[in-house]
């Protein structure tokens, strides 16, 4: 019988998580037409102050493998009026851009993910929201997780 208490309670916790995610997600438009909306649940972690997520916004397109490539852009950030929650726009996927070395003689082009350029674009990891991310139809968007060391390093004098 206790182990039935235990099993209830659980499953009244994985209920109300779910429907905390899905009620989050009502803050959030749907995509206006020519756009996609994309959204990213995080799983809960111990210490989440020590976590980022960074956004990989671009598209595949095939180029040669030498040269660097991204494209132009700018990602806004949007609060949500009423809620208060974060959302991320690019409103539009700006030109390739990229170096101009000449490629190795008879290299076939490659499928490559290029991106935005300029710094990461790393966003606070919380749980507890969808990070929810509005771009062209044809651009996708990719993450990565950063997370720190438990303890920091000491540095040494000089």
């Amino acid at each position: 019988m206790k182990h039935w208490g235990t099993a209830l309670i659980m499953l009244l916790l994985a209920a109300c998580s779910a429907a905390t995610a899905v009620d989050s997600l009502q803050a959030f438009p749907p995509a206006e037409p020519g756009m996609t909306r994309y959204v990213l649940q995080l799983p809960a972690l111990p210490d989440e102050s020590s976590a980022k997520v960074e956004l990989l916004i671009g598209k595949t397109v095939k180029t040669d493998a030498d040269n660097r490539y991204h494209f132009g852009g700018h990602l806004e950030t949007e609060t949500i009026s009423g809620w208060g929650y974060t959302r991320y726009l690019l409103k539009a996927l700006g030109p390739m851009a990229g170096t101009l070395m000449a490629p190795r003689p008879g290299q076939s082009p490659i499928e490559r993910f290029i991106t935005l350029g300029g710094e990461p674009y790393l966003v606070r990891y919380n749980s507890k929201l969808p990070v929810v991310v509005y771009v062209p139809s044809d651009a996708e968007v990719r993450y990565r997780i950063w997370q720190a060391l438990p303890e920091p390093g000491v540095m040494p004098k000089g």
